[in-house]
């Protein structure tokens, strides 16, 4: 099913205000992911815009899925049975005590958000680098911006409300200290999130400037002086070389120090022309650069709302290690650049400050995020994954949830110190499995 069908479809099911099914049969065509490298196990869809339409639905149903932005490049969000899209689910109101929160409809992407809260001279505290996603979506997989002192984008989450896969209703903040944790980052495996309210602050604008061909010896000298130059710090590298191939500093207009922009920053130069985190791309659809100031959410994605997302035909993976680690594990990956170098298209090295939600990646550890684009070939990368994984082994490595991995139910299971209280919780929140599917009974619930 191509976006435009999707989005019909969707909008003439909401025109109603009843819960509508649909097949993407009609279009002769069959439902996957963004990227097209996943094929969902039913084109059966069915769309609530309403918390009441949202409890109906869940009560009525042995087994379902929420199906929202499909940027995930696995199956956590799957099903072989039925999906449900909240797509109508639109609400973006301005909430709290002096205004300093956002109530947010599971339906609304962070390209919609973010314009708004600027209307509203409002910001978040980062963004990751697609606004195209969902606030849910992002939210429950646990997805991250860049940036030392910033945490990934489910610590704005002050309170959320979900339908449990009981059909119950559950309306939780930092307050249920017990059951908050686990709920934010909960893999949809506790309920669908009907409603989330987040922190917001004062507006801002940003600085971004890149830099090109960062030696790696430079990168292991003053790894923390680099990560600490902006507000949010991305390294792109294809491992060839021996270099980072392009620095991006975000920097705030408003920061204490502001960054100097020096012609060179540890051997590399400031770039004088957008560029694309792949080289070879054109850099349309990038976030200006060059220094021009801007605001949050037209600097901290490195891309526009309005373009088809990064390459498009891709795979994409991700390892969270422990921040102290970051240089001795960047240097094991670095070690196979004879494997990894003909299958990526771009590796992307990010830091994350930690946080105390359960199934977090970065959970009670500042992280570094190693991210991986890969050519679409599954079969070579399948193979591969096992062998990167390997060699981050003495780090532990936390897999992002929404992507491509290998790591063993042990070993996931084992990395995260919740893990059999999270297990607990689900299984009280969804007595009757509504809301698993293979990932889940094999990533997380199996014995």
């Amino acid at each position: 099913m191509n976006k435009r069908t999707f989005l019909n479809l969707l909008a003439s099911g909401a025109a109603s205000g009843m819960l509508q099914p649909f097949s993407a049969d009609a279009a002769n065509e069959r439902l996957s992911n963004w990227s097209g490298n996943l094929a969902y196990g039913t084109d059966r869809l069915a769309e609530a815009s309403s918390a009441d339409q949202v409890r109906s639905f869940v009560k009525s149903r042995k087994k379902f899925k929420v199906l929202g932005t499909r940027h995930c490049f696995n199956s956590i969000a799957d099903s072989h049975d039925e999906f449900l899209s909240l797509k109508p689910m639109q609400e973006m109101l301005i909430v709290g005590t002096q205004n300093r929160m956002v109530a947010v409809g599971p339906g609304v992407t962070y390209g919609q958000l973010a314009p708004f809260l600027e209307s509203k001279e409002l910001a978040l505290h980062n963004l990751a680098s697609l606004p195209h996603i969902s606030v849910a979506g992002a939210v429950t997989t646990a997805t991250h911006g860049s940036g030392e002192g910033n945490g990934n984008l489910s610590t704005a989450v002050a309170e959320i409300e979900m339908v449990t896969g009981d059909g119950d209703v559950a309306k939780l903040s930092r307050a249920d200290t017990h059951v908050f944790p686990a709920a934010v980052v909960g893999l949809g495996a506790l309920g669908v999130i009907t409603r989330v309210v987040l922190d917001v602050q004062p507006t801002y604008q940003v600085r971004q400037y890149v830099y090109e061909n960062l030696p790696f010896s430079q990168m292991r000298d003053h790894f923390d002086a680099i990560q600490a130059s902006g507000y949010s710090v991305s390294l792109f590298t294809d491992w060839r070389n021996e270099r980072v191939n392009e620095v991006w500093i975000k920097a705030r207009t408003d920061a204490s120090k502001p960054f100097a922009a020096p012609a060179e920053f540890y051997g590399a130069r400031l770039a004088t022309r957008n560029l694309h985190p792949i080289a070879e791309l054109s850099a349309e659809n990038c976030t200006e650069q060059l220094g021009k100031p801007g605001p949050w959410y037209d600097r901290l994605p490195h891309f526009k709302m309005g373009f088809t997302p990064s390459a498009g035909k891709e795979l994409q993976t991700e390892y969270f290690v422990p921040r102290r680690h970051a240089m001795d594990a960047i240097m094991a990956v670095a070690r196979l650049h004879e494997q990894v170098s003909p299958l990526l298209l771009i590796t992307e090295i990010r830091t994350i400050a930690a946080d105390d939600l359960w199934m977090s990646p970065a959970y009670q550890r500042p992280s570094v995020a190693i991210h991986f684009t890969w050519k679409q070939d599954w079969p070579a990368v399948q193979r591969l994954l096992p062998v990167i994984e390997r060699e981050l082994g003495p780090y532990q490595p936390r897999p992002h949830w929404g992507k491509l991995f290998t790591v063993p139910h042990a070993d996931l299971r084992a990395r995260y110190p919740k893990f059999d209280d999270f297990v607990k919780l689900a299984s009280k929140f969804d007595a009757q499995g509504r809301l698993r599917n293979e990932f889940l009974n094999t990533n997380i619930f199996a014995s």
